[in-house]
Formats: C-alpha cells, sequence, structure tokens
C-alpha cells in the first residue's frame, strides 16, 4: 500500500493548525472566566449608572437591556372596565397599564397620568416616595441626602436626577458584586415581622429579598422631623405593614388598628386601602416559596457560554425560559406545564371578575343609597365590608403572578373579597328599600370610557396636562441630568420614544 506523504502532512498540519487554534479559544474562555470571577469595582459615584457596569458584567447587562424589546402598552383600564369604579378618587383611576419590565420602569412611571403634570420642583399632585422603586438614583439620593429629606415633598423635586431605570446598583455592591439592599425600610420591616435582616439571611434568602425591596405591599406614613436648620418637616416615608406577619389580614388588621385609609372612595364614601404589589409576601405562602426556591431561580435563570456562567437578567415570564426555568427541577413536559399553568390562571380570572363586578357594584348601589337618604351610620358595616373585601381582591391580584406563586391564597382571598361584596350588596338592598327604592340597578360600567364617566375622571384634561409637561419640564429635566453626568446621552434618546397609553 502505497502512502501519499503530502496528504499525510497536509493533514498533520490542518489537525495541528485546528488544535491549535481549540488551544487558543480554551484558553480565551478561561481568562474570560477568571476575569468575570475577579470582582471588578465599579466607581461609587458612577454606579447608579448601568452602562458602567457593562464594563464589567456585559452579558448580564446585554440580558437587561433586552427587557427593551417589550414595547407593547396595556391598558389594563380598558381590559378591566371595572377598575375606574373600584379606584374613584384615586391615581389608578385615572391610568393603569401592565407592568412592562425593570428597563421601562422608570419612565413609565414618568409617563402615567397618576404622577400627573407638574410645572416645577415643587407642584404635585404625588410625593417623592414614588420614585422609590424605580431606579438606583434613589439609594444614591437617600445616602447623600437623608432619608427623611429624600422622602420629603413632591415628586418633581427630583426629576432632574432620578433619570436612571431600576439596574445593577439596587441589587448589588459596586465594589463585589455581591447581593445588596440600600433602600433601609426593608431592614426596618424584616425586624418588626421577627424576621432576620438582610445581612443576617441566607444567599438563597437573599436571591428573593432584593426584589422585596420593591415587589411588595407598602404605605406612605407621615413623620414629621426637623432638618439642619431648624425648619420642621413632614416625610412620608416608605413603611412595610409586616408587624402582624405578611399576610393580608396581618396587613389589613394594621391599618384598621391605626385607622389609616389611603383615599375616601369618591362615589361610595369609603375609606378604602389601594395594595401595591405584594409580590414577595404572597410568593413566601406559595409552594415554591415554601421549599426554598427564590425569585432568581425562576425569573433570573442561569446561561451557559462556552465556561462562563451568568445568571440572565433580563426578568421574564419563566415560561419563555422553561428549559432554563422550569424544567431543571419538574419532570413533566413542558407542554403539561403550561396547562397547568393556563388552568391556574382561568381559574383565578374567573373569581377574579366576580369579586370585580360585585364590588363596583356595592360602591354605585352605595352612592345610590346615600342619594335616596341613608346616613352614614346606616352605611358603616356596608362600607367595612367594601373596605375589607376590595383590599383582599387587591393584594390577591395586585402583584400580577399571584395565581402561579400562591395559586391556593389567591382563590382564598378572592372568594372572600367576593363575599364581602355580596354581604355589601345584599345590605344595601334592605337599606334602599328602606329609603322607596326597589330592584335599583347599578349604571352601565361596560367600557373604560362609561367607567371613567362614573367615576368623574376629566381624561381629555389630564392628557393635555401631562402632554404640556412632557414638552416642557421633562425635556428639561433630562437636559439638566446629562449635563450633570447623571444620564447617558443613549439613554436619553431611549426615553424620547418610549409609547403611552394615551398617545396612541
Amino acid at each position: 500500500m502505497k502512502v501519499n506523504y503530502k496528504v499525510l502532512f497536509g493533514g498533520s498540519i490542518l489537525a495541528i493548525g485546528v488544535m491549535a487554534l481549540m488551544a487558543s479559544s480554551v484558553n480565551e474562555r478561561e481568562a474570560e472566566r477568571i476575569a468575570l470571577a475577579t470582582s471588578p469595582s465599579v466607581p461609587a459615584s458612577q454606579q447608579h449608572k448601568s452602562e458602567e457596569w457593562a464594563k464589567y458584567y456585559p452579558r448580564q447587562y446585554s440580558s437587561w437591556k433586552s427587557t427593551k424589546e417589550n414595547e407593547k402598552i396595556d391598558d389594563m383600564l380598558k381590559e378591566k372596565s371595572q377598575l375606574p369604579i373600584l379606584w374613584a378618587g384615586y391615581g389608578f383611576s385615572k391610568d393603569y397599564n401592565a407592568p412592562r419590565g425593570h428597563y421601562y420602569a422608570l419612565q413609565d412611571n414618568v409617563n402615567t397620568l397618576r404622577t400627573g403634570a407638574p410645572e416645577d420642583g415643587e407642584t404635585g399632585p404625588m410625593p417623592t416616595a414614588c420614585w422609590t422603586c424605580k431606579s438606583p438614583d434613589v439609594p444614591r439620593i437617600i445616602e447623600r441626602d437623608g432619608e427623611l429629606e429624600y422622602f420629603t415633598g413632591k415628586w418633581a423635586k427630583y426629576g432632574n436626577e432620578i433619570v436612571n431605570s431600576i439596574g445593577c446598583a439596587d441589587c448589588h455592591k459596586n465594589d463585589t458584586g455581591e447581593l445588596n439592599v440600600r433602600r433601609p425600610f426593608l431592614d426596618r420591616a424584616l425586624v418588626s415581622a421577627g424576621l432576620p435582616k438582610f445581612e443576617d439571611s441566607t444567599h438563597q434568602e437573599k436571591r428573593s429579598l432584593v426584589c422585596a425591596q420593591c415587589h411588595v405591599e407598602y404605605y406612605f406614613q407621615k413623620t414629621e422631623w426637623t432638618d439642619n436648620n431648624g425648619t420642621k418637616k413632614t416625610a412620608k416615608v416608605v413603611t412595610l405593614p409586616w408587624a402582624n406577619g405578611l399576610t393580608a389580614e396581618g396587613a389589613e388588621k394594621y391599618y384598621d388598628d391605626m385607622g389609616f385609609k389611603d383615599w375616601t372612595h369618591k362615589i361610595s364614601k369609603t375609606p378604602m386601602l389601594k395594595t401595591q404589589h405584594p409580590g414577595y409576601e404572597l410568593f413566601k405562602t406559595g409552594i415554591h416559596g415554601q421549599k426554598g426556591v427564590s425569585c432568581a431561580d425562576c425569573h433570573m435563570p442561569y446561561t451557559q457560554e462556552g465556561s462562563v456562567k451568568y445568571s440572565d437578567h433580563q426578568l421574564q415570564n419563566p415560561l419563555n425560559t422553561m428549559d432554563r426555568s422550569c424544567m431543571p427541577c419538574h419532570r413533566e413536559s413542558e407542554t403539561k406545564l403550561r396547562g397547568i399553568v393556563l388552568q391556574k390562571y382561568q381559574r383565578k380570572d374567573q373569581l377574579h371578575e366576580l369579586a370585580m363586578d360585585n364590588l363596583a357594584k356595592a360602591h354605585l348601589e352605595t352612592a345610590k343609597a346615600m342619594e335616596v337618604g341613608a346616613t352614614d351610620e346606616e352605611l358603616k358595616g356596608v362600607r367595612a365590608d367594601i373596605r375589607s373585601g376590595q383590599w383582599k381582591w387587591d393584594y390577591a391580584v395586585a402583584s400580577h403572578p399571584a395565581f402561579f406563586h400562591a395559586p391556593e391564597e389567591t382563590l382564598r382571598l378572592l372568594a372572600v373579597a367576593n363575599e364581602s361584596a355580596m354581604k355589601a350588596r345584599l345590605a344595601l338592598v334592605g337599606i334602599l328599600a328602606k329609603h322607596g327604592t326597589m330592584d335599583y340597578s347599578a349604571p352601565d360600567f361596560s367600557n373604560k370610557s362609561k367607567a371613567q364617566a362614573l367615576a368623574g375622571v376629566p381624561l381629555e384634561k389630564l392628557v393635555a396636562a401631562k402632554k404640556e409637561f412632557k414638552a416642557t419640564l421633562e425635556k428639561e429635566w433630562y437636559k439638566q441630568a446629562v449635563s450633570n453626568r447623571n444620564l447617558n446621552m443613549e439613554s436619553r434618546k431611549d426615553l424620547d420614544t418610549t409609547p403611552t397609553s394615551y398617545s396612541k
């Protein structure tokens, strides 16, 4: 057999070349892995800008920025026309869209009609506390000005400084990259609930507690204080009602004991509570929370690129990343798991609709009772049932994915909410009859415009004022932020193109 040495020699050279390239690639990957494992230090003065972290954590930053892909606006007042009635007299009756993710969190806060149309740094309507969960600029300002000063004044006070959306510095130490909490109210809440502070918690629990800085129920506690110049001021401090535990009933008792109300309902004159987004509290009651799964396990699954393993910071629906979020633990097929989730949602939505309909009608029927002469004393029990029922309904749905995080608790709360609403409506039948009104039917609120009209929402006026604000003061805010180097020009350009529910 004749050996072709030229072919053999050529093949050997090719094999050596391929092996050299592979070795080079492996060495580069290993060098990158070692570099990433060595914690870089992001300058403290620049840590509020996530672009600065991108220099050291490019993959995490790139995945975080992928949230930008979600440009769709879901107008929840249009989808659920009961909402303007339920929130009549409160900001959410004006404008309420489904959350779109961390990338848009800050700009959606600026755009919403709820934050109004301030004309300068002192006009309202909302307090500075409304920025608290929207930006890493918030802990920067708290550490600079003091927590009480930050929580004093109107929302527009920091409009030219709070300009970077939720990002790296909200959850990580700038010098080590370790998980971190920089909002003091979380530790105070943990202590009040008899739980370990953040620093004393396990690493796995910290992977949920960084989310609990914001995905929780809270209220603005009025706090009197005196600044260094001797000026007396009132701060509205974000406070978590955990002293009676992390349950809907525990928080309700907390508020009832202090005689607290978020607002007086414009239609029924009921002293109301508005749930924020108790995602962490409800998550802890569900099977995943009880089994020690963290928020990050499902919403920030690990991703492997060569020798580099990192967590996905896109923070999206785990059903979009089932191979990494669900399948490492579950042995069912993805199709079966999707079917289970859909079933949970459908069960929740049926009770959700029933509770909303009955609560909305209870508000409107209470207004009719007042119109025909019912007294506050006669309506006291009705209003108590409305307040309690709406609190539980809101608690069950305000965190959005509770139907999956804690399906049993969600259905329980919705069932109790509907029972309270029906109890109020039955009492109202008797009260209306007593005052000569029989067979009363609540007016039609089957679409957003009808519901907002009943709630007394001057939509055209609000939109016109907001557009004027966006064309004037908002532009000045971002101009100043770029000039002060608190906002990068690339981010500034993105802010100009963010859609709203009223600009379609």
